[in-house]
């Protein structure tokens, strides 16, 4: 079993789900996420994979078994410190979850303003995040006024505003076309190399490809795959690109 020396942000151990009475949505679930990681989450439709995510952002509480965040044990994690152990996460969800009577300047200070950042101290971040994902002429406009790929990358923004230690992203690419997909894709890449571990849950399999040095969670069934062992040891260091792209 990996141990905390060995650095690892998100430890699952022999984890189990159910809601209410029906039998299990995840059984047995055991892996490691490393920092500085990505990783794609993949599996059918049914597979479990909206529900493991809920367990990684703390939306949910496992029927069995045991969860790290952090160095910190997630389950037993009082009430009073989810909100700041919160922070450290970042969720792009597939629907988006804007909320549709701010601007979109506005959605992505939400984090910051949550967190008691003074106006005087927003303007730089957020527009500085919005130019990031190429919206920075788009940021006054409501998410009604925004197109599917657009008010994603406003999610994306508003999920990184606040450099989450771990980026989680349910099916973030389904409502957009491939090429958006790509872009949508980049952007992760790029929040990556600043060193955030990444979880992104797909079932387009020909995303899987697109970032060479991921690692893939396969679910099936409610249980993962884990055929080549690279969710217990810690992957190869990413090979960051030099100044200039040489």
């Amino acid at each position: 079993m990996t141990t905390a020396t060995d650095g690892e942000i998100v430890q699952f151990d022999n984890v189990g789900l159910r809601y209410g009475t029906d039998r299990e949505v995840l059984s047995d679930v055991s892996f490691t996420l490393f920092p500085g990681s990505f990783y794609f989450l993949t599996g059918a439709s049914g597979a479990g994979k909206t529900s493991l995510l809920k367990l990684l952002y703390l939306a949910q509480r496992p029927s069995r078994g045991m969860i790290r965040m952090f160095g910190t044990d997630a389950i037993t994690l009082p009430r009073d410190r989810l909100p700041g152990f919160r922070r450290r996460l970042g969720v792009v969800f597939q629907d988006f979850r804007l909320v549709q009577h701010l601007s979109a300047y506005d959605n992505v200070a939400l984090p910051l303003r949550v967190a008691g950042v003074a106006e005087r101290d927003l303007a730089k971040p957020v527009a500085d995040m919005l130019d990031w994902v190429g919206l920075a002429d788009r940021m006054h406009a409501q998410p009604a006024q925004l197109s599917g790929g657009e008010q994603q990358r406003v999610a994306i923004a508003r999920a990184v505003i606040g450099r989450p230690e771990l980026l989680v992203a349910d099916e973030p690419t389904g409502n957009v076309d491939p090429d958006m997909a790509v872009k949508l894709l980049r952007l992760f890449e790029a929040l990556n190399r600043l060193g955030t571990t990444v979880v992104v849950a797909t079932h387009d399999v020909h995303l899987l490809k697109k970032v060479p040095d991921s690692l893939i969670m396969r679910l099936d069934r409610g249980r993962l795959s884990d055929p080549t062992g690279v969710l217990r040891y810690p992957p190869r260091p990413r090979a960051f690109p030099r100044a200039g792209g040489h």
